[in-house]
């Protein structure tokens, strides 16, 4: 019995399955490269995407700084009330109690290095919110930005194209990954910050309408609106915090 020789059409078949298989390799490496490089599940570009970490980076660092001012100015009334406890003359211990309440609430009036954030719509997204209130804290100028020297200029746009290299040799999904997680940090900040604004513009509220009693009420009415806020949960939350 002679057997048949392997047919050559069979080799030409599986040269065509092997060259299907290598242009559907090719096409997904292609999408894959395509997601990758110009878009994302949010339907933005890799430029954009870089663009919103810039933003809400900037805008991080901004916040910080508005937050650490409004946590030690209250921690600071805490440690100064608490030391005004050791006098017993209430006529010292009153005008103590005015000047660490003044100290305060000068965020609202003297220095404007407190920002007014709005408040979260209802059906507003959290990446929505975050955003808009970014709109708003870029628009706030803090008194002295607008005076730069050359080197700090320099310097602020060399530690820029530094972190523009670094996002560019990321892909576009892995931008958008650190974009949310960022989001959500600002979105938590963002919270927390405007529980202890609001506390200190209550504080400031309840100090002016006070002015229209006589010393001995009144005094009692500046060590409760301090107490409260040492017992309020939006600074209970952040007063044990430590700096960095």
């Amino acid at each position: 019995m002679v057997r048949d020789k392997k047919s050559p059409h069979k080799t030409d078949s599986q040269k065509s399955s092997t060259n299907l298989v290598g242009k559907f390799t090719q096409s997904v490496r292609r999408i894959v490269q395509d997601v990758k490089d110009e878009g994302t599940s949010s339907g933005q570009t890799k430029e954009e995407v870089i663009e919103t970490n810039e933003r809400l980076r900037v805008v991080r660092v901004r916040l910080d700084e508005n937050y650490d001012t409004a946590k030690k100015a209250l921690i600071t009334l805490m440690t100064r009330y608490n030391e005004s406890k050791a006098e017993r003359n209430v006529f010292t211990r009153y005008a103590l109690l005015k000047a660490m309440i003044k100290d305060v609430i000068r965020l609202e009036t003297q220095y404007w290095s407190l920002v007014e954030i709005p408040k979260q719509e209802k059906a507003e997204t959290v990446p929505a919110f975050v955003l808009r209130a970014c709109a708003i804290m870029e628009k706030t100028q803090k008194s002295g930005e607008g005076v730069k020297t050359s080197s700090k200029l320099a310097e602020e746009a060399a530690d820029r194209r530094e972190r523009i290299e670094r996002l560019n040799d990321m892909t576009t999904s892995q931008i958008e990954t650190e974009n949310t997680q960022m989001t959500n940090d600002l979105y938590r900040l963002l919270k927390k910050y405007t529980g202890l604004r609001n506390l200190i513009r209550e504080l400031k509220s309840e100090y002016v309408s006070s002015k229209i009693y006589p010393m001995f009420p009144r005094y009692t009415m500046l060590k409760d609106m301090i107490k409260d806020i040492m017992h309020d949960p939006d600074y209970m939350e952040v007063c044990h915090e430590v700096d960095p």
